[in-house]
C-alpha cells in the first residue's frame, strides 16, 4: 500500500503510557443493562476471563457487553504478502493515520454524494487496556469499536498477532483491520446498530449471534468499498487485495474455533465463517457499490 508521504487524520486519541484507565471505573453504553464497574481486582479477572474466551473458545469477549463493542474478530497467509508495516514505532503510528485519513475521504465523499454528513470517528491508540463508554476492554479483546462514544479503540501490539500468531501479514492487513472498525461507525451513522441492537433484545442467543454475524459481514463489506475507492485513487499495490483477503479468512470464527482445538459451533459464531467474511470483503471491493452490502436481505 502506497501510504508514506500522505495526509494524516488529526482524529487520533493517543492513550499510550498513561495506563488508559481512570479511577472508579464507569458505565457502558447503550440500553441492555446497568453499569458495569471494574475495580482492580475485577479488572484482573476480566481480563484473564477474556484471554479464555478469545482463545480457549474463539469467543469475542466483547460480545459480553451487549450492544457495547463491535471487534473484528480473532494462522497458510498469501504468498505474496509484505511483511506489513515495519521500522520504528513512529512509523506505524504514521501509518495507522493515514488509513484513518483514507476512511475519511471515502466516507466523507459518499456520505456527501448521498446528501449527508459524515461525522468522523476518533481512534484510540492504547495499551494493556482501556475505558470507552462501552466498557473496560483489555488488549486481548483486540480492536474494536464503541457506538456509545463513536470511537475505534486498537493497541498496536494487535499488528504483531495478526502478522506472527494470526498468520496475516501485510500492510493492507492491517488496513483492513481499521477499515472494518470505521465500518462499524458507518453502521453507527446510518442507524443499522440501533435497530439490530434492539431487535437482539427479544431473541434466543442463538438468534442474536446471527444477527451479529449479518452485522460483522457488513462492516467487512464496508472495508471492501474503502479498498475499492483506495484502488481508484492509485494507493494499491500488488498483492494488497490478497492481505486484506486472507486475513479476512484467518479471522473467521469456524478457524479460529478450529485453530484453538475445539469443536466448531455455528451457533456460537458472532462474525462469520472464513468464506463468508472473503466474500463480503470482495462484494464491497468488486462492486464498490453499498447497495451491494446488504447482508441483512442475503441468505449468504
Amino acid at each position: 500500500m502506497q501510504w508514506k508521504g500522505r495526509r494524516q487524520s488529526g482524529n487520533i486519541d493517543d492513550r499510550r503510557g498513561g495506563g488508559g484507565i481512570s479511577p472508579g471505573g464507569f458505565g457502558r453504553g447503550g440500553g441492555m443493562g446497568g453499569p458495569v464497574r471494574a475495580g482492580g481486582g475485577s479488572l484482573i479477572f476480566l481480563i484473564i476471563a477474556g484471554l479464555i474466551l478469545w482463545f480457549g473458545f474463539g469467543i469475542n469477549p466483547m460480545v459480553l457487553l451487549g450492544d457495547g463493542g463491535y471487534s473484528t474478530g480473532t494462522t497458510t497467509s498469501a504468498s505474496n504478502s509484505g511483511p506489513g508495516v515495519q521500522g520504528t514505532a513512529d512509523e506505524t503510528d504514521d501509518f495507522v493515520a493515514t488509513v484513518l485519513a483514507d476512511t475519511e475521504d471515502v466516507w466523507n465523499r459518499r456520505f456527501q454524494q448521498a446528501g449527508s454528513t459524515y461525522a468522523e470517528p476518533t481512534l484510540v491508540l492504547f495499551e494493556n487496556r482501556v475505558q470507552s463508554a462501552c466498557g473496560i476492554a483489555g488488549s486481548a479483546t483486540g480492536p474494536f469499536y464503541c457506538p456509545g462514544d463513536r470511537k475505534l479503540y486498537i493497541d498496536l501490539s494487535f499488528f504483531q498477532q495478526l502478522q506472527g500468531q494470526l498468520n496475516a501479514p501485510g500492510d493492507f492487513a492491517q488496513a483492513y483491520v481499521i477499515a472494518h472498525e470505521v465500518g462499524h461507525h458507518v453502521q453507527n451513522l446510518t442507524g443499522v446498530m440501533e435497530d439490530t441492537d434492539r431487535a437482539r433484545r427479544g431473541m434466543s442467543e442463538a438468534e442474536a449471534n446471527a444477527l451479529s454475524v449479518k452485522v460483522e459481514l457488513q462492516a467487512d463489506c464496508y472495508a471492501g468499498i474503502w479498498a475499492h475507492d483506495s484502488g481508484q485513487a492509485g494507493y494499491l499495490e500488488d498483492g494488497d487485495i490478497e492481505e486484506a483477503l486472507n486475513a479476512a479468512s484467518q479471522i473467521g470464527d469456524d478457524t479460529l474455533q478450529s485453530r484453538s482445538g475445539g469443536a466448531v459451533v455455528p451457533d456460537s459464531f458472532t462474525h462469520g465463517t472464513s468464506a463468508q467474511r472473503v466474500e463480503w470483503f470482495r462484494r464491497g471491493f468488486q462492486s464498490g457499490d453499498t447497495n451491494q452490502c446488504d447482508t441483512f436481505g442475503s441468505s449468504i
